[in-house]
C-alpha cells in the first residue's frame, strides 16, 4: 500500500539547521508531485514547499523562501527538506504529502489524502 515515512525532526536552536526525509513506497514515486506541509496545533496545515516530478520545478511559501530547499531522489524514492536558519515560528509538525494538482503557483497546488505520520520540529529561541 501507499506509504510515506518522515524522519529528521527534532529540537534545534534558532539559526540552526535540520534535514527532513520522506521515504515513499507503494506507488511510482518519480511520476508524482510531492510536497511538505506543516501544521501547528489548532491551525490549518500550511504548504511550505513543493516539487514536481523532476527537480527543475519547485515552489516555496514566502515564509521559508531562501531558507528551505526541497529536493528528491527518484532512484531511491526519497524526498528531502533542508531547513536552514530556523526560526521559532518554524516549530510545527511537518508532513510529507502527495499532491493531486500542480497549479501555476504554490497557492494553486492541492494535496491528496495521502499524508505521512509527521515529524516534529521544535526551534528554541
Amino acid at each position: 500500500q501507499v506509504q510515506l515515512v518522515e524522519s529528521g525532526g527534532g529540537l534545534v536552536q534558532a539559526g540552526g539547521s535540520l534535514r527532513l526525509s520522506c521515504v515513499a513506497s507503494g506507488f511510482t514515486f518519480s511520476s508524482v508531485a510531492m510536497s511538505w506541509y506543516r501544521q501547528v496545533l489548532g491551525r490549518e496545515p500550511e504548504l511550505v514547499a513543493a516539487i514536481f516530478d523532476t527537480q527543475n520545478d519547485t515552489n516555496y511559501a514566502d515564509s521559508v523562501k531562501g531558507r528551505f530547499t526541497i529536493s528528491r531522489d527518484n532512484a531511491r524514492n526519497i524526498m528531502y527538506l533542508q531547513m536552514n536558519n530556523l526560526e521559532p515560528e518554524d516549530k510545527a509538525v511537518y508532513y510529507c504529502v502527495i499532491l493531486s494538482i500542480w497549479g501555476p503557483d504554490i497557492d494553486a497546488h492541492r494535496p491528496t489524502p495521502v499524508w505521512g505520520q509527521g515529524t516534529q520540529v521544535t526551534v528554541s529561541s
